[in-house]
């Protein structure tokens, strides 16, 4: 199948969808062999220091950048893809919240996890913030990605995650992600990621991010 435009694809994209709110059908981030794919363009900023009490690491990320357009694929071809801000409220408040972040999407390489109070996730205004603020170095996967950070070699992320709601624009050029459930899913550092304007770092002071979830948690509850 030649490569279609992104006109082309939105085309047969309007004839064969029943309505809006349809998910795209066989969502992916690749594009066909031979095309190179734009996110390559987009590189994030990383940095990494050392820590300064037990030689436990901090990794601090974003995962997904909210209102942020960038290039996906369906069955018909090419589209802009959003998330949209507020996305990922729901599925955060979660109590029983369960999320790894991983390497490479790999769910035997895991590093920290919500369930163990080791990873803790939020929105913000970039997208979704991810901290792991106690990585032990002396872990097999840890030691594997710290000086690929410090190299630059990995500065993307990616997600796991369900869509719960969303909808394409009139022309359906263009897919915006409304709603997400992210629990049993993954964050995970990755080389490139669909959405190019995610980040990934090792640093060593942690936030106070518990104060903040704790907060966000009650707020919810009331």
């Amino acid at each position: 199948m030649s490569v279609r435009t992104i006109s082309e694809a939105a085309q047969l994209r309007s004839a064969e969808t029943a309505q809006r709110a349809d998910r795209p059908r066989q969502r992916r981030m690749a594009e066909p062999a031979g095309s190179l794919a734009r996110a390559s363009a987009h590189l994030a900023s990383v940095e990494l220091r050392e820590a300064a009490t037990d030689g436990h690491l901090t990794f601090d990320g974003i995962a997904s950048a909210t209102e942020r357009g960038y290039e996906m694929w369906d069955f018909f071809g090419p589209y802009t893809e959003i998330i949209s801000a507020g996305a990922f409220a729901r599925t955060l408040a979660r109590v029983d919240l369960d999320v790894p972040l991983v390497l490479g999407h790999d769910q035997m390489r895991r590093i920290a996890r919500t369930l163990t109070g080791t990873l803790q996730l939020e929105e913000i205004d970039e997208g979704l913030h991810v901290l792991a603020p106690d990585l032990d170095p002396a872990d097999a996967d840890v030691a594997y990605a710290a000086p690929k950070l410090r190299a630059g070699l990995y500065d993307e992320m990616s997600f796991a995650f369900r869509i719960v709601r969303g909808q394409w624009s009139p022309d359906y050029t263009e897919y915006r992600i409304d709603e997400v459930d992210l629990h049993r899913g993954d964050v995970a550092i990755v080389g490139y990621g669909a959405n190019p304007y995610t980040s990934a770092a090792l640093r060593a002071a942690p936030e106070d991010f518990g104060r903040r979830r704790r907060l966000q948690l009650l707020a919810h509850a009331l």
